[in-house]
């Protein structure tokens, strides 16, 4: 951090509202959050640690204002605030992530719980879970961490979100979870009928449908994005290849989109999966599914 006074010094509190008007008339809602972590993140400083700073009148120099600059403006583009930070919060974690892969959302962390949860109850000494479309791979290290004595299988067939994958793997460490890459339809045949649990976050949004933010309309991969004309084209490809790998009282878990709880129940139910259930997130938005083998 520059020095508190010098030429060109200015005072953080006013720098700090002049980024947040900027990013508000350019739409943002959270604009002083992404203010303040644009703001900490030239600084080196956490968004209490920047609060702190501001009460105490505390000033940013002219070269870190000069550093700034370019980030509040590819925000004010509305580029994704971690792409331009380089890394998204995923529960206890921090995750790299950028152009290629899907930036996780909070609303997964509540999907991910329901794993945690199955993978807890177990009596295994060390039961498997997969990940089917990791992306950046905060479903299966969140497994992997929060649940040290399951066998995480991660699964990515896209090359740019699988490098993302890998170098998350790579800093989380977690040496009970295995990244693969490749298709759903051709791996983990040596896991057939001994998952407890397999969860996916695949793409859900109707081939014809628009998504509303900027940020995911022009940044995330239309990849992790678009499931067909209804959505839910991977959905039926997970439900009939879940059948092969998860074993008699496992548990299938499905992030979706808040319309289509009664599309997946009945897709999961005609395959054969037992007690589909539909349950809601924070929002009260229909988020996941789950069923029984």
């Amino acid at each position: 951090m520059d020095a508190d006074s010098g030429a060109g010094a200015a005072p953080l509190g006013a720098v700090r509202d002049g980024v947040e008007a900027r990013l508000a008339a350019a739409g943002i809602a959270d604009a002083r959050i992404d203010a303040e972590l644009l703001i900490g993140h030239v600084l080196g400083l956490g968004r209490g640690e920047l609060q702190t700073a501001i009460i105490l009148d505390r000033e940013i120099g002219a070269d870190d204002r000069v550093t700034l600059e370019p980030l509040v403006a590819r925000r004010v583009l509305r580029e994704p605030l971690q792409h331009i930070l380089g890394t998204a919060p995923f529960r206890a974690m921090e995750l790299f992530v950028g152009p290629g892969v899907f930036v996780p959302r909070p609303e997964t962390e509540q999907v991910v719980q329901y794993a945690i949860d199955a993978l807890r109850v177990l009596p295994d000494e060390a039961p498997i879970a997969i990940d089917l479309g990791t992306g950046s791979g905060a479903i299966a290290l969140a497994m992997a961490t929060e649940v040290p004595n399951a066998r995480v299988f991660a699964l990515e067939k896209m090359d740019a979100a699988h490098a993302w994958a890998a170098r998350n793997f790579e800093k989380i460490g977690a040496s009970n979870a295995t990244l693969v890459h490749g298709d759903m339809a051709e791996a983990f045949t040596e896991l057939h009928g001994t998952v407890a649990v397999l969860i996916s976050n695949p793409p859900y949004i109707p081939a014809r449908a628009i998504p509303r933010d900027i940020e995911v309309r022009e940044y995330d991969p239309p990849t992790a994005l678009f499931g067909g004309e209804d959505g839910l084209d991977l959905v039926r490809v997970i439900s009939r290849r879940g059948l092969d790998l998860v074993r008699s009282g496992g548990t299938l878990i499905l992030e979706h989109g808040e319309l289509q709880g009664e599309a997946i129940r009945a897709i999961l139910a005609s395959d054969g999966w037992r007690t589909p259930a539909t349950f809601p997130d924070f929002t009260l938005r229909d988020r996941v599914t789950t069923a029984v083998r």
